[in-house]
């Protein structure tokens, strides 16, 4: 009785951690395709709590023939940006704007690392974290670092599970730009930018 407990309980954990696969409809995706033109380049995104510094996410940005974000295990979403397992197309400015909106808080600061890579290296990241699929929850960092790790020019960065442990890393190469947002907004105040925004174009 007692290993087929345990038996169960190690099921319904693995259950707890699955993905959550989506898939939007092609002509969805057609329709939301944003191409943002040169430079093209990758960023890293990583929220960090303020107040232990500690990281809580990791996101990678792509503008190479499109432009979208590969939000690994995210809550973020937006209705006008159709997703494919973690990957939301359509990302204009405004949306992005959105997307640090609804991470940047009173807890929580967001750090922005951007480097400019060759047509072929943003192509090739955007293929992998298209095909990369759903990943599970809490495993944000592990399939940042997987994807990345994979292309030339990022292949010393560690494969870790700790957001903070990466940007450090990311920060570390050569041409790398980075700011950090801040926001004082009360954490039931995160993302009224997407609440204000919902229905509306997000051009720009």
């Amino acid at each position: 009785m007692l290993r087929l407990a345990l038996g169960l309980m190690v099921f319904l954990g693995l259950a707890a951690c699955g993905a959550e696969p989506k898939w939007a409809p092609q002509d969805q995706v057609d329709a939301a395709r944003f191409v943002a033109g040169a430079p093209t380049y990758i960023t890293l995104y990583t929220v960090v709590n303020k107040s232990s510094r500690s990281g809580a996410h990791s996101a990678i940005l792509v503008n190479g023939s499109e432009r979208v974000i590969f939000d690994p295990a995210g809550t973020w979403h937006h209705p006008r940006l159709p997703e494919r397992n973690d990957v939301h197309f359509g990302m204009t400015d405004k949306a992005i704007a959105f997307y640090i909106d609804y991470h940047a808080r009173a807890t929580y600061d967001v750090i922005e690392q951007r480097i400019e890579v060759s047509p072929e290296i943003a192509e090739l990241v955007l293929r992998r974290v298209k095909e990369y699929g759903a990943v599970p929850k809490a495993m944000c960092t592990q399939a940042t670092s997987t994807v990345l790790r994979g292309v030339p020019g990022f292949t010393s960065l560690p494969s870790t599970w700790y957001p903070k442990k990466l940007s450090d890393a990311f920060g570390d190469l050569p041409g790398v730009s980075t700011r950090v947002i801040t926001d004082d907004d009360d954490d039931s105040n995160h993302g009224i930018l997407l609440v204000q925004a919902n229905g509306n174009p997000l051009e720009g």
